[in-house]
Parts: C-alpha cells; structure tokens; sequence
C-alpha cells in the first residue's frame, strides 16, 4: 500500500494541489487561476477569499483525480507565495481587506525613508534583508495605517496577521492554529534570522502589536489538523514552508553550496550556506533555507520579480501569443544575434539592483523587429536577471559550476539551453519539475515518518537533462553588456544607491 501525502502549493497568478506517494511521484494534480487587482500604478493585490477557495476546490479536484478519499492521506505540507500580506479578524476569520502581494511597491517611499533615516543596517543585521517594499513589515504597518480601525482592533488583540501559509492554516484547521514556520517568518522583516523569535525593536520600529503574529515553528512540525468538515477526515498538517526553500528542498539542496533556481512568477536563486548565515555585500539576502528539530540552515537568494510573469504579460497584456508554450517555436525561428532587449521592471527591478522605481522598457528595435523578437527578449531577460544574481553571488564568494533548476518555465528547453549559454556552467533539470510541491511533501513525510531522513530524501533526486554551454564568450559577453546598458536606462533617477551589479573579469 502506497503513503499518500496532500501537497498545497498556494502561488502568485494559482493555487494548485498535487498527491504525492511515499516515492516522491505525482499521483494526481489540480489547478485553479484565480484574478489579479491593480487598484493603482504599482499595486498588487489579492481577494484572500480567491486563495481560500481556489485552494480549497484544488484541494477535492486532486483528490477526485486520483480516486482518493481523505482518510487514505497521511498528512498535509504547504508551501507558498512569501512575503504576501493578510489580516483578518479572529473572530470571523475574514480579512478586513485585499492581500498585499509580494510584487506590490506602496510602501517604497515610505522604505526609502526608512534608509534616509538610518535604519538598513539594523534590518539587514537582525533579519538578513534589505529594507524594501517587497517584504511584510512595511505592508502590514500600511493596512493598520489606511485600513479605517485597523490599528485600535490591533491594539485590543482582535486582528491576526499572516502570510498566506498561516491564512490557509487559519482556515483549514478552523481557526485552531495561528502559526507559520521558520522561513515565513524570515521574509516579514520582523524575524531575528540569529534568535529565531519576533524582534521587539523591529515591531516598535513598525508599529506592530505583537498579538497579531502567529506562532514560528520548524518546517517539518505539527501544525494542527484539517477540519474534517473540508476534505471528508482529518488529515494532519505536518509541514510548511515558503515557496522557495522548498524548492530547493524538493531539489535536495541539503548541503552548504548547493544552489536551484526557481522559474515561476518570478525567478529565485538560493544557495546553501549551511549553518553560517552571510551577510551579503552585494545586495543579496539572508534567509532561512530550512529549520528541523530547531537547527537552522541558511541560504543566501536573489529575488527577480518577473519571469513567467513576463511571459504572461505577453500573453494577456499586449497578446503577442496565446500560450507561453508558443515562445520556445519563436525563439528559435530568431536571429542568434538578437539586440533586442525587454527589461522587464514592470513593478520595478530586485536584485541586485533594488530598485522600486525602474520601469519596464523594449530596446533596440529596427523596422524588422516583430512578435518572435520580442517574445525572444521575454525568454532572454530571464537568462540575463539571472546571471546578474550568479555574479553577485560569486562576488560574495561562492562558485556554481552547476546550477538546478525548477519552475514551469524550464520545460522550455530553448529557455534552458540558453541560461547555460549566459551563465557558462551546466544547468539541470530532474524529472521532477513540481519541486516546490515536492518540496513540501517532503517536509510534510519527514515529520510524519514516510521519510526517514534528509539522506533518505536526496536519494530519491533523479536528472532528466544536463544543459551545457554551447556558445562562445565573445557571444556571452556581447549579449550581457547589452542587457547591463539596457538596465542601466531603464533605472530611477530617484534611486539613491546607483550601484550596479558585479561585472565578470
């Protein structure tokens, strides 16, 4: 008899469900899209109804899919898009407004003088990360400040706060569990990455109650229970984690130099540091990588915001294709010399650059650029971000001579192929994609006792294909300088720090 393990992963544009048995393989699958709010320029918002209920019904389709009735899952893992910003009553358990996506920029200016009044060595000491709009803090102090009685419920103790883990945990134990894991925690800019607790002077620094947050347990742990009254049966919750680092632990990045590089909404690249967490001297991020039986592992990561995302603009803001299958065909009916380039900084630039006030921008354009140049720029942004955040971490002084690497994007092998071609190292792409989902079902069985170990788990790993450079570097070098011109045009005048990326020797 298989062991059957409910993996939710709760992401940026869907919510999707995937069943797991006790070998790491997909048994079934289900997939709700749910809408995006762009109230004003450079906002990003989500109905928390929409992520409860996509859930939800994501949750019964992969259970109808494969003929599975709740009592035959032996425990839940969650994993999801960090960073995003609920409150909601504790009484009823609705939020009293929209999620604040990750992608969101509302608060930059406020983040901006948070810099000019000194404060972006204390952050980035405590918590690993740079002061910026992209993480909780400066979100949750926005909704208790423009949200009208937010802040006096807050004071009284009747508001909770979460990221979306903890709103989903909310909801699926009916209220029993108010709580997050480690590497949530570590991206609200409120988490001491060294103590492991809520920091008192970042709440103070905020403005925030500390009976709004939720409970900081490991990533494999006991969460509570799902109400029967949802799936059928109790099913124990035994695992969370945010998006990212189970990425990188469905693709077995266990131990301290291993990297993944995520391709989804956005792209992520998190390397293992072990149990030293370096402080990054290119605008790089700390974090949390994992933490079991109360031992931390790091990780150093470089966030870019737009990946799949820049190919689902394609698609539905200006139409260019109608599915972003389509781009692989495109690229490469193109030019090998293209001098076309898409920054994609629609809600402004991450890592390394920071810059919340960038926007995106199409350059080097002739009478004979069309829809396959201009898809083609999409695919190759993706490469260029991401060997801006390869030679930032080699500044820090690490080394990839092999990078894996996950996401839907990565089924596109013209996409592959060329990330090797930009970055010069081999890239990887195991056989299982879905390494975000996996991820948290691995972190769900290791509490549950389907998997034994960490080693246990790495053995499960298997490659599909290795990509290896196949261009030259004057082609190599060409190419980037013209993406580091573009970028450098596309940046805010307003942006105090010009710094650019590290530049290869």
């Amino acid at each position: 008899m298989s062991t059957y393990i409910l993996a939710i992963d709760q992401g940026t544009t869907s919510s999707r469900a995937l069943i797991f048995d006790n070998h790491g393989n997909i048994v079934s699958s289900a997939q709700q899209e749910f809408p995006q709010h762009f109230p004003n320029n450079g906002w990003v918002e989500h109905d928390p109804t929409d992520i409860w209920q996509t859930t939800l019904d994501s949750c019964i389709d992969a259970l109808s899919c494969a003929k599975l009735k709740a009592d035959a899952i032996s425990c839940i893992g969650i994993t999801n898009q960090r960073e995003t910003t609920i409150v909601w009553d504790k009484a009823t358990g609705l939020a009293i407004t929209n999620a604040i996506v990750w992608q969101d920029r509302r608060t930059s200016d406020y983040c901006a003088q948070l810099k000019k009044e000194g404060f972006a060595a204390l952050v980035q000491e405590k918590t690993g990360l740079l002061i910026d709009s992209y993480f909780s803090a400066t979100k949750l102090r926005w909704i208790l400040e423009n949200v009208p009685g937010a802040r006096q419920k807050a004071e009284q103790g009747e508001l909770a706060f979460g990221t979306v883990d903890s709103f989903l945990l909310w909801n699926l134990t009916k209220g029993k569990q108010h709580s997050t894991d480690a590497t949530n925690a570590s991206r609200t800019m409120l988490f001491n990455i060294h103590t492991q607790q809520w920091d008192s002077e970042l709440l103070e620094l905020f403005g925030i109650p500390i009976s709004m947050l939720p409970e900081v347990k490991d990533c494999s742990d006991d969460f509570g229970k799902c109400d029967a009254s949802w799936l059928g049966s109790e099913i124990p919750i035994t695992g969370v984690i945010g998006d990212q680092q189970a990425a990188a632990f469905g693709q077995c990045c266990f131990k301290a130099g291993m990297a993944k590089s995520t391709y989804g909404t956005g792209c992520f690249v998190l390397l293992n540091t072990g149990e030293e967490a370096i402080q990054s001297s290119n605008r790089l991020l700390t974090t949390v990588a994992y933490r079991l039986d109360g031992k931390t592992t790091y990780a150093i990561e470089g966030s870019i915001f737009m990946a799949g995302a820049t190919m689902q603009w394609l698609r539905d803001g200006i139409g260019l294709i109608n599915d972003a299958s389509e781009s692989e065909a495109l690229a490469r009916a193109c030019q090998d010399d293209l001098s076309v380039y898409l920054v994609p900084a629609f809600t402004g630039l991450g890592a390394p650059y920071w810059d919340p006030d960038a926007r995106g921008a199409l350059f080097g354009m002739t009478r004979d650029t069309g829809v396959k140049e201009i898809v083609t720029a999409g695919l190759m942004s993706v490469c260029y971000q991401t060997k801006d955040l390869m030679l930032a971490i080699a500044a820090d002084g690490a080394s990839l001579n092999q990078l894996r690497v996950d996401g839907g994007m990565v089924n596109n092998n013209y996409l592959v192929q060329t990330l090797s071609d930009v970055l010069d190292c081999e890239v990887h792409r195991p056989k299982i994609i879905e390494t975000t989902a996996l991820g948290a079902a691995y972190a769900a069985g290791l509490k549950s006792g389907i998997f034994e170990s960490l080693a246990a788990i790495e053995s499960k790993w298997q490659l599909d294909s290795s990509f290896s450079t196949a261009k030259n570097e004057k082609w190599r070098q060409t190419n980037y300088n013209g993406w580091l011109e573009a970028v450098a045009r596309t940046r805010s005048d307003l942006f105090e720090t010009k710094s650019e990326p590290p530049t290869e020797n």
